[in-house]
């Protein structure tokens, strides 16, 4: 069973980056598809950016121009830069792994303060 590891999550004043990766840790079958999702309090989980194998990606119209996803394949490991976080992005962050299975992250914190 593949286990995915989430880091980087933390708090920070609005306008701030942060960066969170997903470790796999272990191999990965090669056609795959890596989604962050996130959830606040409240609210319905919701698809925050995906990336495929073949590299193409896609964010939700929230995060458009401040995030960006990224996958190192060597590493097996995929990013999520978060530029000019806002308040409204303070949700817990789950990874999330499509590929012959569905695999999830633990989920990581994320707290954006005004």
């Amino acid at each position: 069973q593949v286990q995915l590891v989430e880091s980087g999550g933390g708090l920070v004043q609005a306008g701030g980056s942060l960066r969170l990766s997903c470790a796999p840790s272990g191999n990965i079958f090669s056609i795959n598809v890596f989604n962050w999702y996130r959830q606040a309090p409240g609210k319905q989980r919701e698809l925050v950016a995906r990336i495929t194998s073949g590299g193409t990606t896609n964010y939700a119209d929230s995060v458009k121009g401040r995030f960006t996803i990224s996958r190192d394949n060597a590493k097996n490991t995929v990013y999520l830069q978060m530029n000019g976080l806002k308040p409204e992005d303070t949700a817990v962050y789950y990874c999330n792994l499509i590929s012959r299975n569905t695999y999830w992250g633990q989920g990581t914190q994320v707290t954006v303060s005004s």
